[in-house]
């Protein structure tokens, strides 16, 4: 399996990698962290090489790739290394984003293109290297990405994040039609509200005040929906986005 956008061991793609080795998953783990490292939550201070260790240590058979997904090449690259690896890939986690804070009055052409081309480009391009090593010989996968939430709410101070990640959401049940003959399925997730490191006490207290569950989403939530996506268990559930926030997308 691939899970991109696995830098850091407080946000959702360690969880999701911890729940797919506890599984007995064999993965390639993707990481960039200049990114983190220019946002204020910060890189891991460990870097993804202590997510890879502690994996590893679990008894997971782990590989890691540093790389930039804004570079058109990445993902066939990353899918290549996978086989390497492994010798196929079963499923795919698109975890990886981009989110950078501009309303309209700030938004600039070069933020767009570059939210466009981590969130929505990288992640169909890995799709589509993906999907590629399925035939008739080797049919079935999974892909699963997330989306956010701007399907239930106004995100205006987010324009280039919530732009491209609605064209994920809409995408997911035109390619599940596409690739479902093949037996792959394609799902999609809303994490909800999610306390990766970057809220500050009164945005957690506004949270938890208003959500029906009475506390934040965690990546451990997120982990659990993934991996039942993931399995054998879900292969007649495709086309799908399903937000595991506690009630906070019901109210």
């Amino acid at each position: 399996m691939i899970v991109t956008g696995a830098s850091r061991r407080i946000a959702i793609g360690a969880a999701i990698a911890r729940r797919l080795v506890t599984d007995g998953a064999a993965l390639l783990l993707h990481s960039w962290v200049p990114y983190d490292a220019g946002r204020p939550w910060g890189a891991d201070p460990g870097g993804p090489e202590a997510l890879v260790d502690e994996l590893r240590q679990a008894g997971g058979r782990v590989e890691h790739v540093s790389a930039d997904l804004a570079e058109p090449d990445t993902p066939a690259a990353l899918v290549d290394a996978a086989r390497a690896a492994f010798g196929h890939v079963d499923a795919l986690v698109a975890n990886h984003t981009r989110s950078v804070r501009q309303a309209l009055e700030a938004l600039t052409a070069e933020e767009l293109d570059l939210s466009y081309a981590i969130n929505t480009r990288a992640t169909l391009l890995l799709a589509q290297a993906f999907a590629a090593q399925h035939d008739d010989t080797r049919p079935g996968g999974r892909v699963l990405w997330m989306t956010s939430g701007q399907y239930h709410g106004a995100m205006p101070a987010q324009l280039p994040y919530i732009a491209s990640k609605a064209a994920l959401h809409e995408l997911t049940r035109t390619l599940a039609t596409h690739l479902m003959p093949r037996g792959i399925t394609v799902n999609c997730i809303n994490p909800g509200p999610n306390d990766t490191g970057y809220a500050d006490d009164d945005l957690r207290a506004g949270v938890i005040r208003l959500n029906p569950g009475g506390r934040w989403s965690t990546p451990t939530d997120t982990a659990r929906l993934a991996a039942w996506l993931l399995s054998d268990e879900a292969d007649w559930i495709t086309g799908q986005t399903i937000a595991s926030d506690g009630g906070w997308s019901a109210r």
